[in-house]
């Protein structure tokens, strides 16, 4: 029983197969200019994208460094940093002292040694001049 089943299949595949490749013998014979565009587009494609992977490389980045002059020329504690940090990812003053485990009034009172040490009035602007310093990432 296997044994028929293996001949019916292997000839089935071989029909299949047959077909297959007299029908493309018919569209190679019926479209040769279309065919032949189509190949040299996709050579042209490939050409490209390697031509492109190979000159536009992008070099990764130089690992970020802390500028410890300027912290220490403002006159930021490492608390104050900290709270910077977590200004430029976005947290609320609830959610700083909730990581920091201190009360909400102490986180207000660090942003405005910030804001004063940075001479900025915004969030946003002191994060943007910490940056430009080189004190966040």
């Amino acid at each position: 029983m296997l044994r028929m089943v293996l001949i019916y299949g292997t000839l089935l595949a071989l029909g299949a197969f047959g077909l297959q490749w007299l029908e493309y013998q018919y569209i190679a014979r019926a479209y040769p200019f279309e065919i032949y565009a189509v190949l040299i587009a996709l050579a042209f494609l490939a050409l490209g994208l390697w031509a492109g992977a190979r000159l536009f490389r992008r070099a990764p980045p130089p690992p970020f460094e802390i500028n410890d002059r300027a912290l220490e020329s403002l006159g930021i504690s490492s608390r104050e940093r900290e709270v910077l940090e977590l200004l430029a990812a976005g947290r609320s003053n609830k959610e700083i002292a909730q990581r920091l485990a201190v009360s909400p009034n102490t986180v207000k009172t660090h942003v405005s040694n910030l804001f004063g040490k940075l001479s900025v009035r915004r969030r946003t602007a002191a994060i943007s001049r910490a940056r430009e310093l080189g004190l966040i990432h």
